[in-house]
């Protein structure tokens, strides 16, 4: 086994922890805390989150590692010239907004800004989180697809 072959697993792998994940507090975090009260539900849904947070960077950082060192050792850089390798574009820009949000954003302005808006607002910035999240979740998953039938030639 070479490693590209295991930088292909850890990436896959990763992808399934991060995507999943998002996955899960899409469609079942935040669904579940709807009818909960304001503040409750703020606290509940930090706490859950934080500890998927954790494992949400490891999973990025992996992905990312493990992306570049296949691009690296095919010498595939050539594909993020050519269009007919978007998927590889969508991958990327994926990976590169979800590593801002929870590198860079969160910790420097996202989380405080949240606070401060959700104490004013809970019920529309409830609302902003879940449209976010649909809307990442959606770009995650088209992304997904689109890259398993790009890798195995399956898009024109």
């Amino acid at each position: 086994m070479d490693g590209t072959s295991i930088a292909r697993a850890a990436h896959v792998l990763a992808v399934v922890f991060w995507i999943g994940g998002v996955a899960f507090v899409t469609l079942v975090l935040l669904p579940a805390l709807r009818g909960v009260e304001p503040h409750v539900r703020l606290a509940t849904f930090e706490r859950l989150e934080r500890r998927f947070g954790g494992q949400a960077k490891l999973a990025i950082l992996v992905a990312g590692a493990s992306g570049f060192y296949m691009t690296w050792q095919l010498a595939a850089w050539d594909r993020f010239l050519d269009m007919r390798f978007w998927w590889m574009h969508a991958m990327l820009g994926v990976w590169l907004l979800f590593a801002f949000v929870l590198f860079v954003a969160e910790p420097l302005f996202l989380h405080a800004w949240f606070h401060r808006y959700a104490a004013k607002e809970p019920e529309r910035s409830f609302k902003l989180v879940q449209f976010m999240h649909y809307g990442l979740l959606t770009a995650s998953v088209v992304t997904t697809a689109a890259a398993v039938l790009g890798a195995h030639g399956a898009l024109p």
